[in-house]
């Protein structure tokens, strides 16, 4: 009996070890849709999002972006790890992207990237290859015949971001997407956007079934905000990919690392 028991949970050991290997090892493309009242019936906005690679290499399964179709692309925030020390892996990847999209690319910093002294030499790399920091900051873009507003503000969870200043001449009348590595910049919501997206929480990088994420930074243990889609009492859908790469334990567990498409279209 006791052979048995021991032989089980040897078993149930290497199952659990080769999930915990899968997830953090195996990129996966997250499919979102959010619908918009600010869009016409047939018009839609695909963007790819790419949050908290902590410098992980995805070179190897780079196939797997490859075969999106985004009108732009998103960075949410930590590129890099506060530990990394050269932004070799970075520059694979900007070069990764930059050679097989053409569409434009658009970063807001995260806690990580203000907590290394390699920040300003990132921001040099991005900007290198075309990738406009939006650090609070906003732009205008017509896509796809789509007229909308593409904000960002700077980490929150850092005290950089300016809310005011990255909303400041906005038409709101016109779809407005905000950028926010941290999704607790809710809280400070002055003005009306239709949309956040976020990362930072990592999906609390280890979860439980029927209990979700365990610990989120900034939350604590068993957050409210995780990942996936929510609706905010203002109306507001945030958007929080639960991203790349992991921190604090270089595992994940029924938390697979991810990139997501999202799609935005007209309510039916």
């Amino acid at each position: 009996m006791r052979k048995l028991i021991y032989l089980i949970l040897l078993t149930l050991l290497l199952v659990l070890s080769i999930r915990i290997y899968l997830d953090t090892t195996t990129l996966k493309v997250n499919y979102v849709t959010v619908m918009s009242n600010k869009l016409q019936v047939n018009e839609d906005l695909n963007i790819l999002q790419i949050s908290d690679l902590h410098n992980l290499d995805i070179s190897n399964q780079f196939d797997k972006v490859a075969q999106l179709t985004p009108d732009i692309i998103v960075i949410t925030g930590d590129l890099i790890d506060r530990k990394t020390t050269d932004l070799t892996v970075i520059n694979a990847l900007l070069e990764q992207l930059t050679a097989t999209f053409s569409v434009p690319v658009f970063f807001v910093s995260g806690n990580h990237e203000w907590e290394n002294p390699l920040f300003a030499a990132l921001k040099l790399q991005l900007e290198e290859y075309g990738v406009v920091i939006l650090d609070n900051s906003s732009t205008v873009l017509s896509i796809n015949n789509i007229t909308f507003n593409l904000a960002g503000v700077a980490d929150a969870s850092t005290g950089n971001d300016r809310l005011t200043e990255a909303l400041t001449g906005l038409d709101l009348t016109l779809l407005t997407i905000l950028l926010s590595h941290s999704p607790i910049l809710m809280d400070q919501e002055e003005k009306m956007v239709d949309l956040i997206l976020s990362g930072h929480t990592h999906g609390g990088q280890v979860r439980l079934p029927l209990i979700g994420g365990l610990i989120a930074p900034d939350q604590g243990l068993f957050p409210e905000y995780q990942k996936d889609l929510y609706t905010l009492a203002s109306g507001t859908v945030l958007y929080i990919d639960s991203g790349l790469g992991t921190s604090v334990l270089p595992i994940r567990l029924f938390n697979q690392s991810q990139i997501s498409l999202i799609e935005i279209k007209a309510h039916d």
